[in-house]
């Protein structure tokens, strides 16, 4: 069974993510606002994703390599794009974006393997 030290980066880095989506792509759906009011509130959401970010890396730290984090991270952050973009700005997904991403996926997988 992994442990805590295992599984709460991976947990606080999916909730970074959301943070960090609402933060840059959720501004998308309110294009009435003044663009210095929605990069004021983008950064205040944005604060709390470096709140989770940072500790989540230096946990992590203790489990898997610098390398393994960023990989990690960016295939959470596309599954919370996806998600999000689905749900949040209605924008499908086609099967070139699954594509692309599964690559991106495909390359953390062979971060994780090890040394060749």
């Amino acid at each position: 069974m992994p442990s805590w030290t295992a599984i709460a980066p991976i947990l606080m880095l999916i909730a970074s993510n959301v943070f960090m989506t609402f933060a840059w792509y959720g501004q998308l759906k309110v294009e009435h606002r003044a663009l210095w009011l929605i990069v004021l509130i983008s950064w205040g959401i944005a604060f709390f994703e470096y709140c989770l970010a940072v500790p989540a890396n230096r946990i992590g730290r203790a489990v898997y390599s610098p390398a393994e984090l960023k990989a990690m991270q960016e295939v959470i952050t596309l599954a919370v794009f996806v998600a999000f973009s689905v749900t949040w700005l209605k924008e499908p997904v086609t099967a070139n974006h699954l594509v692309g991403f599964g690559l991106i996926a495909a390359g953390a997988f062979v971060v994780f393997k090890g040394p060749f």
